[in-house]
């Protein structure tokens, strides 16, 4: 697995310990259907999602507001390491292809900074150690994510993927 040099001044950190096992917090982070329900804080929601499981493969989603404005977001993977590893950008589109900077959109400051999303799974004697990391550019990126509620909204969407994986049990 590549390992990265975490960085306090561009990078946000998230981790937790959770009673689930790394092949379902895995399979709900690649299949779309299993996906659509949890990977945004409620009331918001996620309404598509289009997963090609490779590296330089298309991670897309769109997530709706409360007001029913529609917020798309393309990326693509740079790692997939089943059961283990999952890293995508938002600052290259399918293939690797550079994007075009984004357009800042009112109520959506997320799609207005670039961004590379590490998730990390190990097994832990209760289920598994899940661990996000987001690495920005610059700290101006960092500090406006962490002020969305990055450790709340992270926090929730975990909260609803564990609720939903231990009900299907």
């Amino acid at each position: 697995m590549t390992r990265f040099q975490f960085n306090s001044e561009l990078d946000l950190i998230f981790e937790r310990v959770v009673e689930v096992s790394p092949e379902s917090l895995w399979e709900a982070w690649t299949t779309p259907e299993k996906l659509l329900p949890w990977f945004c804080p409620l009331p918001w929601k996620t309404i598509a999602c289009e997963i090609d499981l490779k590296v330089g493969g298309r991670f897309y989603t769109v997530m709706q507001s409360p007001e029913g404005q529609t917020f798309p977001n393309v990326g693509c993977y740079l790692e997939v390491i089943p059961n283990k590893k999952l890293v995508w950008t938002n600052a290259l589109e399918p293939g690797f292809r550079p994007i075009n900077p984004p357009e800042p959109s009112p109520g959506h400051e997320c799609a207005e900074f670039l961004m590379t999303a590490t998730i990390m799974l190990e097994p832990h004697a209760i289920g598994t150690k899940y661990t996000a990391v987001v690495q920005h550019a610059n700290s101006e990126a960092r500090v406006r994510h962490e002020s969305m509620g990055f450790q709340e909204g992270w926090g929730a969407v975990l909260d609803q993927l564990v609720a939903i994986i231990n009900d299907k049990k």
